[in-house]
């Protein structure tokens, strides 16, 4: 295995043209990060055709580097402008944004950037080590156990709507609606199309988020509905951010992230957006001061960070052991790899086992860059604070129009965008909260495919999920979350 590794190094180090290259693509990647609307999965679709005449080591490094950077840089937007870069990090707005405001933003940005660093080397660890394990364990999941799994996600959004459940549920309800838009996953039947062409292949996601987030937030910027203003907000930066001490403190924090992170990037089609908000609905119940999540504090951060970039590298176990993508952005790294002639899948630790550690390497030589890439420019992104809102505004819808059109290039997309940012300011006034939305809409497609699959392998009979250990398995933990969740309230309000 040392051999291996040091060969995969080797290979990089050979030229000083593929350090550059990387360097380059890990930029790259922080930027797409950065840009509400252009994400991961926009930075390898651009950068793909580049790597065509590329040497196999160097390309599959390059969008290892754009995987890795795009994975973090969406925590610099959601501290310093309460707006997601990616959907791996809503949760992270919770305690970040709020941080800045009170003037911690470099703590904010100090802590996210090393607990990405920690989900990155842990889902790496897991995928050299346990990889083959995990992913026979993953062979086991028919789409009994993958419903089970989604609807055990769906139940914690209960401990991210604030005091009303209801409302919270609602939300998610909408979330799960907005996803029936367009054409069913099993037999195409159109659905809420009205006659609109544009609308048979239903919303995509960026607009939706980004619309919700971004469009939602500037319009109350503009029209003064917020108190806050980011020109307001005076940040001191002192080292890391952080103390040593402070990062001690979230040992547990960090490993537990991690191993949610990386258990949910196995399971393909969940994703990061589903993780962050699953490992943040974990650390504040299992925190012992819950009542301050939310108003910003680093726990929130390292949760929400570790634990998304944890799945980005945890999709990867899929990917190289069975050949299957778990998103957008690991298909297009399924579509390089075998650009440049390695196949994925599970003969692939003995047919390529050179290139395999290749992109062990490339992904670890991309995290430790990333991390100092990121603080090199933490000075940089911290000066976004002191840009005049009637500047940074109009770059900001420009930039998220721009994004949403990129998707699919549709013009559609840039309306659907506008009308979401709308529907988020509804929701901001009657106090429905965003994030059970936007995880009802992530898994509302999956939630459907799979039930109706396992509808239609067991003929309609509910009984055969006695068949399936696994899934029962987790409706018992969905009973020992709420009974949990029960206990811990009336032992809060004893207290209170």
């Amino acid at each position: 295995m040392l051999e291996l590794f040091a060969g995969g190094f080797a290979t990089i180090f050979s030229n000083p043209l593929n350090m550059a290259l990387i360097l380059l693509g890990i930029s790259a990647g922080v930027i797409f990060g950065v840009v509400p609307g252009l994400t991961v999965v926009a930075g390898l679709s651009m950068f793909l055709p580049i790597t065509f005449g590329m040497d196999m080591g160097i390309a599959i490094s390059v969008l290892a580097g754009i995987f890795i950077g795009g994975s973090a840089g969406g925590l610099i937007p959601a501290i310093l402008l309460n707006i997601p870069g990616t959907p791996n990090a809503i949760a992270t707005t919770f305690d970040g944004y709020p941080m800045a405001l009170k003037g911690q933003a470099d703590k904010a940005l100090g802590m996210g950037i090393i607990g990405s660093f920690f989900g990155t080397m842990a889902s790496i660890a897991a995928l050299v080590f346990i990889a083959p394990i995990l992913a026979s364990l993953t062979i086991r999941f028919g789409p009994w156990e993958m419903f089970a799994v989604i609807v055990f996600s769906l139940t914690l959004i209960s401990t991210l709507v604030g005091k009303s459940l209801t409302k919270g549920l609602i939300s998610a309800c909408l979330g799960v609606m907005i996803a029936t838009v367009g054409m069913a996953p099993i037999d195409g039947a159109q659905r809420f199309t009205f006659g609109n062409l544009q609308l048979l292949d239903g919303f995509t996601l960026v607009p939706v988020l980004v619309g919700i987030y971004a469009i939602s937030e500037v319009i109350t910027s503009v029209t003064g509905a917020k108190a806050a203003s980011t020109t307001a907000i005076d940040v001191k930066i002192k080292g890391f951010g952080f103390k040593l001490a402070e990062l001690k403190a979230q040992t547990g924090n960090l490993i537990r992230a991690c191993l949610v992170g990386v258990g949910i990037g196995i399971l393909p089609g969940i994703g990061g957006a589903t993780s962050n908000l699953i490992s943040y609905s974990v650390a504040k119940n299992a925190s012992k001061h819950p009542e301050k999540f939310g108003t910003g504090i680093a726990d929130g951060v390292i949760a929400s960070e570790t634990a998304s970039n944890a799945t980005a590298g945890g999709s990867m176990i899929p990917l190289l052991t069975l050949g299957v993508p778990g998103d957008g952005s690991t298909a297009l790294l399924l579509a390089g790899f075998m650009l440049h002639g390695v196949t994925p899948g599970p003969l692939m630790f003995q047919t390529h086992g050179p290139a395999l550690y290749l992109i062990f390497a490339s992904m670890i030589l991309s995290s430790f860059l990333m991390v100092f890439i990121m603080f090199g420019a933490m000075r940089g992104f911290i000066r976004i604070l002191k840009v005049p809102p009637y500047f940074l505004m109009p770059i900001i819808v420009v930039f998220c129009i721009i994004g949403a059109y990129a998707v699919g290039f549709r013009t559609f997309d840039a309306y659907a965008l506008l009308a979401f940012g709308i529907v988020g300011i509804f929701m901001q006034k009657f106090g429905m909260p965003i994030p059970p939305l936007i995880l009802g809409f992530v898994l509302g497609e999956p939630f459907e495919r799979h039930l109706r699959t396992g509808l239609q392998h067991s003929q309609g009979d509910l009984t055969q999920l006695a068949n399936h250990p696994i899934a029962l398995g987790f409706f018992g933990f969905i009973v020992l979350f709420f009974a949990s969740s029960a206990i811990m309230k009336k032992i809060r309000n004893r207290k209170i």
